[in-house]
Order: C-alpha cells, then structure tokens, then sequence
C-alpha cells in the first residue's frame, strides 16, 4: 500500500436516466452471473465475491468463514464508507463498473456538463444563423417535412429545438455535403415527380412520358440516401438535371 495514501468516502450511480427504487448488485461470481477479473500476470480469470468480513475481493483468497452482504443501491445511488475498502475494491473491479453503474465524479461530471454545454450553445448559434433555405433543406430531410405547409416561424422553431435536444447530431448534419442534394430528393417526392411503389421497395418516375421504375431501395437501406447515392452516378446526373427541370414548372 502506498504511503500517505487517504481514504475516502465514495459514491456509486447506475447509469441510466431512470434509475429503480432499489437495484440489487451482484455480489459473487456465478454461473448465472460470472464475476471474473483478468489476471494480466497470470493469465487467469479469477472469481470475484464481495465479503465484508473478508481482506481481499478474490473468491480464491478468502477463507471458509466468508459472510454475503447484498449490494443495493437505492434511487440509483450507493454511498461506501472509506472504512469499507473491500467494496470499494470489489466495486473497482466489478465487470458491469462503467456499464451498469460508476463513481460518482464531480470534477468529471461537471467537465462534461461544461462540454455538453458549450456543445448545445454552439449548435443553437448555428442553427440561429441558418438562412430559410437551410432551414427548409434541413426539414425535409431530417423531418421529411413538406416545407410548403409550414410557416418559416414553425420550420426555425423546429430547427432550433432539434439543435437543442441532439446538438452533436444536428451539427453532424448540418456538415453533411449530401444534405443539399437529399433535400433536392425529398423536393422530387414531395412534388410527386417521383413516387414510392411496391411497398416503398422501388421508386418510380411519375411523368407524363415516362413512369418507369428509377432505382430499388435494399432493405433496411434510407430511401433519400439509396436516390440521392443514384443521382451522382453518371446514369443519375442526367436523371437530375431532368428532374430539377421539371421542377422548376412544378
């Protein structure tokens, strides 16, 4: 052990917004619930079982006298002792420690709330900043809005509150180089110069001349991103120029 080394309290959260009444922590290593900790010197697995009248968290360094405690954390929240080092270390190497709960920071906590501060009010500056056809472009491609039914007061109010409740996401997407051109392709939909057949599985032309089917959408793939992907292949770049064309006398 170190020396000069304190001892302090700590406090325990699970990770999750909406944390239980009363959460019970698994305390030893079973085959329902394997408590294993990876031995980097040995190479071996070693159980871990939590005893607090026990020195060490190790199943294979306890004796026979071992006495079980439950580990609950109550409204998501566990406050150990410095006098219950055990814990402590057996919560240090927990294999669910960073997944189902962790210690409370903070330092940490509030570094991250500063981040994810300055993150919203980054992407609120953005967002204020947009003109009315970013605005419009972002919509009917993040919200597959048909832009003419909204007024420009509704279309910035929805804006601003997306950058505000997912700001990482909603600067991710405003540097999206495919945006302009997904828009372009909700536009087509919208005015019908384009439509969606069989189950939404292919899409079609839907001109007077011509009502072929464009492209097929893979399942699972996003239908903007599988047209607008079609639209810059040699094929596609006169299929735009066409349908932007059409649009215009829309």
């Amino acid at each position: 052990m170190k020396k000069n080394q304190k001892f302090v309290d700590k406090t325990y959260k699970l990770k999750r917004d909406a944390a239980p009444l009363s959460f019970m922590l698994a305390s030893r290593h079973t085959k329902r619930y394997p408590l294993l900790w990876f031995d980097e010197n040995t190479g071996e697995n070693r159980a871990l079982r939590y005893s607090r009248n026990q020195k060490s968290v190790f199943e294979d360094e306890q004796d026979g006298n071992a006495i079980l405690e439950p580990i609950i954390f109550e409204d998501g929240f566990l406050n150990v002792p410095k006098n219950n080092q055990v814990l402590q270390k057996f919560l240090s190497l927990h294999p669910q420690n960073g997944i189902k709960f962790e210690e409370v920071n903070l330092e940490r906590d509030a570094k991250e709330d500063v981040e994810y501060l300055n993150l919203e009010v980054d992407a609120l500056i953005e967002a204020r900043a947009l003109t009315i056809d970013q605005v419009e472009n972002l919509c009917r491609v993040m919200f597959s809005m048909n832009t003419d039914k909204y007024t420009t007061a509704e279309l910035k109010r929805d804006i601003l509150v997306y950058a505000k409740n997912d700001p990482a996401g909603f600067l991710t997407s405003l540097r999206d180089p495919g945006l302009q051109l997904q828009s372009k392709v909700q536009q087509f939909l919208d005015s019908k110069l384009i439509v969606f057949k069989n189950k939404r599985k292919d899409v079609h032309f839907n001109l007077k001349a011509n009502k072929k089917r464009m492209v097929s959408i893979p399942f699972g793939e996003d239908p903007l991103y599988v047209i607008s992907s079609f639209l810059q292949t040699d094929e596609g770049i006169e299929v735009l120029e066409l349908l932007e064309g059409k649009l215009e006398l829309v």
